[in-house]
């Protein structure tokens, strides 16, 4: 599963999501997103204090399977899960300390 600096189109399916052993970050957005390129700096700060976390980065839009799955309507979009199962969600976070407190619930 990639994760880097650019959202990558269905890098991960509905499937591998529900699989998915211990904390996974799925971050829905897109590469021209402004919102999404000013909340990385604070995404990335949060991250730094949770390596354990895997973080996928995924490019939502029309059609696109996996976030019709988990209702994405807003970019970003960051659901928290555990063991495959949502836990929590962030849509538009604009505070390191919000992502932290998520994190830890994973």
């Amino acid at each position: 599963m990639p994760s880097d600096n650019q959202y990558t189109p269905e890098s991960i399916t509905p499937e591998e999501v529900a699989h998915s052993p211990g904390p996974l970050l799925l971050e829905f957005g897109t590469n021209w997103c402004g919102i999404c390129k000013a909340a990385q700096p604070d995404i990335k700060a949060a991250m730094e204090s949770y390596p354990g976390v895997e973080h996928v980065k995924i490019e939502d839009g029309k059609g696109r399977r996996l976030g019709r799955t988990f209702g994405v309507k807003l970019w970003p979009t960051l659901i928290f899960l555990k063991d495959g199962q949502e836990i929590t969600r962030l849509v538009r976070p604009d505070h390191r300390e919000d992502i932290e407190t998520a994190l830890a619930q994973i």
